[in-house]
C-alpha cells in the first residue's frame, strides 16, 4: 500500500465507522443531510457546524481542543459531534492538514481515542491493525 493509498483508507475507514457509530447510537442508517437539517450536534453549546467552520478556516487544533476539552462522552449527541469533525477533518487533503500542522494519522488517531473514552470502544476492532 503506498502513502496516497493510506490516506484514502484512513478516510474511509472513519467514513465507515461513523455511519456504524451513528447505527448504533441511533439505531438508524445515517444520512449525511440529516445531520445538518437536525442540528441537534453540539458540545458544550458549540454547534457542530461552527467547529467544521473552524476546521475549513485552518483552525483545526484550536477547535479538536475546544471539542475535547468540552465533550461529555456519556452524551450520545456530543459523541457524534466529534465523530462527524473527525470525518470532515478526514476528508480534507493531506496539503490542507499539513499546512495547518495536522496529519491523517492524527484524525485517525483522535478518531480512535474517541472511541476509546465513549461507550463505543468495542468498535475499535474494526480498524485494521497495523502493527
Amino acid at each position: 500500500m503506498n502513502f496516497t493509498d493510506e490516506k484514502d483508507y484512513i478516510m474511509r475507514m472513519i467514513k465507515e465507522m461513523v455511519r456504524v457509530l451513528f447505527s448504533l447510537a441511533y439505531g438508524k442508517k445515517h444520512v449525511s443531510v440529516e445531520t445538518e437539517k437536525e442540528n441537534k450536534y453540539e458540545v458544550s453549546g458549540k454547534k457542530l457546524n461552527e467547529f467544521l467552520a473552524m476546521i475549513d478556516l485552518g483552525q483545526i487544533n484550536e477547535a479538536e481542543n475546544i471539542l475535547l476539552d468540552s465533550i461529555d462522552y456519556t452524551k450520545k449527541e456530543e459523541v457524534m459531534t466529534a465523530a462527524f469533525f473527525y470525518q470532515h477533518l478526514s476528508e480534507k487533503d493531506s496539503e490542507f492538514l499539513e499546512n495547518n500542522n495536522y496529519s491523517k494519522e492524527e484524525v485517525l488517531s483522535g478518531f480512535k481515542q474517541l472511541l476509546l473514552q465513549s461507550e463505543y470502544s468495542d468498535l475499535l476492532y474494526l480498524f485494521k491493525d497495523d502493527k
